[in-house]
């Protein structure tokens, strides 16, 4: 029932009370229905499940402005709006009867042109053939004729928004989703070529949007990723893009009010706090609610009050990992970009932290006037830790259940204040390191691998504390007991210990009535492992 890399940690007697009474109401709470991972608005409001109302965005949509962009990560309800958008447009008045929307928009059926790239083939048949088998589909069921000849995407996208204009005596709505799937999955360093491909595939398709102006009534884009040189983000240039926008931060996600109108007798039976450090945090503009994430949320309540790493689970891709590795990221604490940097990147020069905002991993917690950053962190629990097990993994090449153990017994060495089982520990994931890549980047690994396993703990974490004086390593608190851990790297121990002492690093927390305890650790790059630890503790 519970995810034992955080047993330790979290499960307190107050939540494990709350889990057996969400488990014992459960029948009650099995009348309701959670559409986990479903798309389709009408099958959702048809069935009567769970559907939280974003309407009220709908209609600022189509009532301001023609022509939108929308970046949010995956599993995040972007395909679901897309889908409410296209019942709109099709005049579907009986679906929004107790929603926002009803009663303030006039329903008329327009022709759709509705693609979601997640669905139209293109690793098997290409993308153009893809695109262009995907265009005539449209063009049979709306029984028009498309003339162009077959994957010439251009010509058959321009003669289908044409045709059907003329048809219906109606400008046509244009609703894509995921643009971007086609480059997102060749972005391992082998496959690269690939994706390069599809963007000139992709800049062909789109170039057309903007000389078809008169026969559109709405175009709306989704993806994860706002990447360069794809023709929607220079040619047209009237394109709005919405992603960092404050008033629609909410249009995508579960907001704090959304949660409590929504599910109002789940959270009686959870922590509520627990649930918000678990999945809440995403945010794309420092002045908007942080939300929670739907598919994440949905699945917790679906799986009767389990936290565990729903999101996380669905799809990490590996090469994101490696990138990670290979640019030396594993301390996100300080990072910082630019709204420019974070809105877009270029497959011919990926850079970390934008990947990383852009695909959820980061989100917006600060931002600075004066030189127009914002910071970004983890955003939860449930991404903070996946991620970092992820990492690690790669790090040390273990399977994440050899990783989960590592943090298991990495806690119960500081509880049981053991330092001989900690020493153990700390060697059994150098050990993994393959040769090769120890004696390229020693010095590397050695911190990151140390601090990936510290943070991992997931109680209170800080690596690299700064304080008056400098900053240690590693400050960890589990209880009533401080640990100050200080790592040094063909030295010794005792220079570690003496370091901590008059760098002063638990000054601050000598008042607190805890127990504080001075870990000095010295790695050696000949044996590959730690050589000594020196534990003192300053009782209470």
């Amino acid at each position: 029932m519970w995810n034992t890399s955080y047993t330790p940690v979290y499960m307190t007697k107050n939540l494990l009370k709350k889990i057996l009474i969400f488990a014992s109401n459960k029948n009650e709470l099995q009348k309701r229905l959670y559409p986990i991972g479903e798309q389709d608005f009408p099958s959702i409001i048809n069935k009567g499940k769970v559907y939280v109302d974003k309407t009220m965005h709908a209609y600022n949509l189509i009532t301001t402005n023609k022509y939108y962009f929308l970046s949010r990560p995956r599993r995040f309800g972007k395909s679901l709006f897309i889908s409410t958008l296209e019942s709109i447009f099709l005049g579907r008045k009986e679906l929004f009867k107790d929603l926002y929307l009803y009663g303030k928009w006039e329903f008329e059926e327009y022709p759709v042109i509705r693609i979601s790239f997640s669905n139209i083939g293109y690793r098997t048949m290409g993308l153009s053939k893809a695109i262009s088998g995907e265009l005539i589909n449209i063009a049979k069921r709306y029984d028009v004729n498309i003339e162009s000849a077959d994957e010439d995407i251009a010509n058959i996208f321009k003669e289908l928004i044409k045709n059907l204009a003329v048809k219906f005596n109606k400008n046509v709505v244009i609703l894509i989703d995921e643009y971007d799937k086609p480059l997102i999955d060749y972005l391992e360093k082998d496959n690269l070529y690939k994706a390069l491909e599809n963007r000139s595939t992709l800049k062909t398709f789109y170039s057309i949007l903007k000389d078809a102006d008169q026969y559109l009534q709405m175009v709306f884009i989704t993806g994860v990723s706002k990447f360069s040189k794809v023709s929607i983000f220079s040619d047209l240039n009237n394109l709005m893009d919405i992603s960092l926008s404050e008033d629609y931060n909410e249009i995508c996600g579960i907001s704090q009010k959304e949660l409590e109108n929504n599910f109002t007798e789940e959270l009686s039976l959870v922590d509520k706090e627990m649930v918000k450090s678990w999945y809440n945090g995403y945010r794309w503009d420092i002045n908007g609610d942080t939300v929670y994430n739907p598919f994440s949320l949905l699945n917790f309540f679906g799986n009767k009050g389990k936290f565990d790493n729903f999101w996380f689970a669905t799809g990490t891709p590996t090469f994101l990992m490696e990138l990670c590795k290979q640019n030396k990221f594993y301390d996100f604490k300080s990072a910082e970009l630019t709204s420019t940097e974070m809105s877009s990147f270029d497959l011919d020069n990926l850079k970390m932290m934008p990947l990383l905002f852009q695909t959820g991993y980061l989100t917006i917690t600060g931002y600075d006037p004066l030189f127009f950053t914002y910071k970004l962190e983890f955003p939860n629990i449930e991404v903070k830790n996946s991620y970092l097990h992820g990492l690690l993994e790669v790090y040390t090449e273990l399977k994440d259940s050899s990783t989960s153990r590592i943090v298991k017994e990495l806690h119960q060495s500081l509880k049981t204040q053991n330092p001989e089982q900690l020493k153990a520990i700390i060697n059994h994931a150098f050990h993994q390191i393959p040769y090769d890549l120890w004696n390229r980047d020693n010095e590397h690994f050695y911190h990151a691998i140390v601090h990936l396993m510290f943070s991992l703990l997931g109680v209170y974490i800080t690596s690299e504390v700064h304080t008056k004086n400098g900053k240690a390593d590693a400050i960890v608190q589990i209880d009533d007991d401080i640990y100050c851990l200080e790592f040094k790297l063909d030295k010794s121990a005792k220079d570690a210990i003496q370091q901590i002492k008059e760098k002063a690093y638990l000054e601050r927390y000598r008042k607190t009535g805890k127990a504080l305890h001075f870990i000095g650790i010295n790695f050696s790059s000949t044996q590959k492992e730690v050589d000594q630890i020196i534990w003192e503790t300053i009782e209470r």
